[in-house]
This record gives structure tokens, sequence and C-alpha cells, in this order.
């Protein structure tokens, strides 16, 4: 996948959530040379900000399918830009039929 992101043939986008999570690490670690590295990363996919209309759209998904917060944030955020697909590592998305979910 990154190479085809890398060759213009994907696009990543990328939620303020995830940003938070990934950059945890090594903040805990003190590593702000690492922490420079991925944020450059994650800053260069697109950045979906957690607007009220996309916290609502959250909201009513961990209503229905009572979803964890983060998940229902990341579920929502997929649907508001139309991506193809979510891709995950950790989270359990069977519940959210709209969504094509990529998982390792």
């Amino acid at each position: 996948m990154f190479e085809r992101q890398a060759n213009g043939d994907l696009h990543f986008a990328v939620t303020t959530i995830t940003v938070a999570e990934v950059l945890t690490g090594p903040l805990q670690s003190n590593s702000e040379a690492l922490a420079e590295r991925y944020r450059a990363i994650l800053e260069s996919w697109q950045v979906v900000d957690l607007t009220g209309r996309l916290a609502e759209s959250a909201a009513r998904l961990r209503a229905s399918l009572r979803l964890k917060l983060p998940d229902a944030i990341q579920a929502a955020s997929a649907l508001a830009i139309n991506a193809d697909a979510l891709v995950t590592h950790d989270r359990d998305f069977s519940r959210v039929r709209a969504l094509t979910v990529l998982s390792s």
C-alpha cells in the first residue's frame, strides 16, 4: 500500500485520534526526533479533523452499533470522506457495514 501511495495511486487519510495515538509512544519515550518523523509522515496525508458534525455522526454510530468512542470517530471519519476502505490493525469494525475494512 505504501508503495502505491508513494506513486500517487492511493491517497491516505488519518484522523486526529490516530495522530494522538501514534505520537503517544515516542513522546512517552522522550523521543522528539521519532515523534517528528511520525508527525511529518502523518501530516503528509489528509488529516480529518474532528468537527461538531463529525462528532455527532460518531455519536450516532456509537449509539446504534455500540462502538467505543475512538472506533466510532474512526468510522465516522472514513464515511465522511467517502473512503474506499478503512485500514486497521486492532479494531473490530464488522458492525459498520457501510465500510470496507482492511485489517492485518
